[in-house]
């Protein structure tokens, strides 16, 4: 079974305030809202360009 992954992650004030805003309006933790829009950046990709490996 494989593990999670961990990545680290660099942002500016204001971004992280923002995406804190974003994900308390949204019923999420940071973290989960941050892979919620990763897999739905990823989504609209293979919708578009077709799967990914």
């Amino acid at each position: 079974m494989e593990k999670d992954k961990h990545l680290g992650l660099r942002i500016d004030s204001e971004t992280h305030e923002k995406l804190r805003s974003l994900s308390e309006f949204e019923g999420r933790s940071i973290n989960g809202e941050v892979l919620y829009l990763i897999r739905q950046a990823i989504l609209q990709h293979e919708q578009t360009h077709g799967k990914l490996n």
